[in-house]
């Protein structure tokens, strides 16, 4: 792996000299997600491969170019997995994509975004040095915000070269349950289920069922089962579910021209929006389809305090929501500290920058 990153660092190094553009390339799986894909490829996906793992210690290192398939197997083998089960949208993204994008799965709620799971990571810098931020371990966390803030930016900061992660022991059982249950009715179901103590693993609702992810002793689900009732999933058709959901294989995604993805707090009312809604994340995340005009969706985001991405389709503008000026004043001092020339990923996830 020492001649990929030192061919890496030289490409690196030519860009900053001739102050030509790059655009940092793993598998392609989110090439859609965010404002543009400027400049000439820097191919991340050749550095890969798992550099520690122990299980006892509950944490992974890899390489940026390492798919998510051979981690999730790996830690398969030894009862473990992801928990913020980051969601592979139709291919098998690269370590470094699931953290650039920062995007979460079903069960985010309650697990935790991608974020609170990195304990460490690497990133090349401009002048063609490796910057390590963070730890290996949980206890070892000097850096700890700076590896956090590498989740989501979109590459803008450099390449992700390693990133170390919790992981955590797969649930020793799962069920199930699905609920007829109109929109409203579901948004105050899982508000009033999240305040109570129940192993509640992942929840949404579809076109009048609320369904309901269960997960951990086999006692506590019992308990919860008796409690809740509803409609118990066979176990096949419980595990299509979620993973058609993770994997944005539901109707809702193929079938949508326009599509929104919408975070509100989880109480918010059902949005007086026309059009398909799917909703995760106890009434958080909120996925619709909508011809309404942009300015409309994010203004009704907006009021009920929350934020609209545009995630697919042909409306003009930018598709994430505008940041607050504080933020983006924040985020314009971060992109100048660590890419003063704007070589990485240019207006990718903000114009301008």
């Amino acid at each position: 792996m020492e001649s990929t990153l030192t061919q890496l660092r030289s490409a690196v190094l030519e860009a900053q000299r001739t102050r030509r553009a790059l655009r940092l390339c793993g598998a392609g799986t989110k090439d859609f997600y965010g404002e543009s894909c400027e400049g000439t490829p820097l191919e991340l996906g050749g550095y890969r491969g798992v550099i520690e793992y122990e299980p006892s210690e509950l944490v992974i290192t890899a390489r940026c170019g390492t798919p998510l398939s051979q981690i999730e197997t790996l830690l398969a083998g030894h009862g473990q997995f992801l928990a913020f089960e980051p969601p592979p949208l139709g291919g098998d993204p690269t370590l470094g994509g699931v953290i650039a994008t920062g995007l979460s799965g079903p069960r985010r709620a309650r697990a935790g975004a991608a974020r609170d799971f990195v304990l460490g990571a690497s990133l090349l810098g401009v002048d063609g040095e490796v910057l390590r931020f963070g730890g290996k371990v949980m206890k070892n966390v000097a850096g700890f915000d700076v590896s956090r803030l590498l989740c989501g930016s979109l590459g803008i900061l450099g390449p992700i070269l390693e990133v170390s992660l919790k992981v955590m022991p797969l649930p020793r059982e799962e069920a199930t349950l699905r609920f007829a249950l109109t929109q409203a009715e579901a948004l105050a179901a899982f508000n009033r289920w999240a305040g109570q103590p129940l192993p509640i693993s992942a929840s949404a609702w579809w076109d009048g069922s609320a369904t309901l992810r269960l997960s951990g002793a086999p006692a506590a689900l019992r308990a919860a089962r008796t409690l809740l009732g509803g409609e118990l999933l066979a176990p096949a058709a419980a595990q299509a579910w979620w993973q058609g959901l993770r994997s944005q294989r539901h109707a809702l995604f193929g079938a949508a021209p326009n599509l929104w993805r919408l975070s509100v707090p989880s109480t918010a009312a059902p949005l007086p929006l026309a059009g398909g809604t799917l909703i995760e994340w106890g009434g958080a995340l909120r996925w619709l389809a909508t011809d309404a005009p942009a300015a409309e969706v994010r203004r009704i985001a907006a009021a009920a305090g929350g934020t609209a991405l545009h995630w697919r389709g042909g409306a003009a503008g930018s598709r994430f929501h505008p940041l607050a000026s504080a933020v983006l004043a924040i985020t314009r001092r971060l992109k100048a500290r660590f890419d003063p020339h704007g070589i990485f990923n240019p207006n990718r996830l903000v114009a301008g920058l």
